[in-house]
């Protein structure tokens, strides 16, 4: 009998949990934040600072993939209220593709990308590998962060405010647009059209550093998560899971620019559950929220409050006008399916 294989995509959560309950039972002392579902990065103390350090693999878009590795990881980082300082990399090329042109471009994206955030890249691997058939980028991010100063998505309590920064599906209308622009052309859209949804690589950016800092330096900030694969509504199940707690999110206050939404409903796409990076969940005491909207506005990053945290009992709940639903649940990022077909 064939053994049931996980489907594309991140380890079903009740399976990671199972994995990270059974495996990662070191007790080191300095280990201030060990794996866990929803947190963001592992911190280390290192003795009046904390070392936070993430890993993230990129294993698309081509075409500016050092510029993804560098900003998906810092923004791992900044979600824990960390200053990204370092980055490594591991880049495995293909036989049949790896040529002189690709290799520098792909390391000058990563030099660039680093450098508008004042990140030094230190170290890493390269290698030409057989059995791939794309650039695969793998990120190591090092961070630090004052003990005082540290946000964990654990950190998230009944009460809380929740606001969600640039919108929903980014890095995807990115994605989207580049990888499918032939079939996108053929359908009716304008070369226009499709270079301004390209262009949401840079504007509105998929770095939420800023996003991160601007809120923290603001008001009391009591947790902070990443949106990448699985979008929003897997990023609010696992902010809910790390903190223990309920969510409540109001569907007319969430942020969906007009690109993303006709190129989700162009392929049915449902934006709640595509890879959103460029985005920030932030937890927030309810006296804060309206300063952190509005330092984040003065700094130019498109803000909303989407919902409050609730008691665990209520669930992870979404809805309008007084009825809410039980937030739909994506067991792989909406993109696989465009991706796969």
């Amino acid at each position: 009998m064939n053994e049931k294989t996980y489907p594309a995509g991140k380890l079903p959560h009740a399976a990671l949990t199972h994995l990270l309950a059974s495996y990662t039972h070191g007790k080191a002392p300095d280990l201030v934040v060990p794996p866990s579902l929803g947190e963001d990065a592992a911190v280390i103390d290192f003795g009046g600072r904390y070392l936070v350090v993430k890993t993230d693999p990129i294993t698309f878009a081509t075409d500016a993939i050092g510029a993804y590795a560098v900003h998906v990881n810092a923004n791992d980082i900044a979600a824990m209220g960390a200053t990204p300082r370092f980055f490594l990399s591991t880049l495995l090329l293909p036989a049949h593709a790896a040529t002189p042109t690709i290799v520098e471009a792909i390391f000058r994206s990563i030099y660039e990308a680093a450098a508008s955030l004042d990140i030094a890249v230190c170290g890493g691997h390269t290698e030409i590998t057989p059995g791939i058939d794309r650039p695969i980028v793998i990120g190591q991010m090092l961070g630090e962060v004052a003990p005082d100063q540290l946000v964990r998505s654990s950190g998230l309590r009944s009460g809380d405010d929740l606001v969600l920064t640039k919108g929903m599906g980014i890095e995807a209308t990115a994605l989207i647009a580049r990888e499918k622009r032939a079939d996108l052309l053929a359908r009716g859209y304008t070369a226009a059209f499709l270079d301004r949804c390209a262009a949401f690589l840079g504007d509105p950016g998929i770095s939420a550093v800023l996003d991160a800092k601007t809120a923290t330096g603001a008001g009391r900030v009591t947790a902070m998560h990443d949106p990448t694969e699985g979008g929003v509504a897997t990023a609010l199940y696992e902010l809910a899971a790390a903190a223990d707690v309920g969510i409540e999110i109001d569907a007319d206050a969430l942020l969906l620019r007009e690109e993303t939404r006709q190129l989700c409903a162009e392929y049915e796409l449902n934006p709640l559950g595509i890879i959103s990076s460029g985005a920030m969940l932030i937890g927030c005491a309810p006296a804060s929220t309206t300063h952190i909207l509005a330092a984040l506005a003065q700094a130019g990053i498109a803000a909303a409050r989407i919902g409050r945290a609730r008691e665990r009992d209520f669930g992870v709940r979404i809805g309008s006008q007084g009825e809410t639903r039980a937030l739909d649940r994506f067991e792989t990022d909406e993109l696989t399916h465009l991706f796969a077909s």
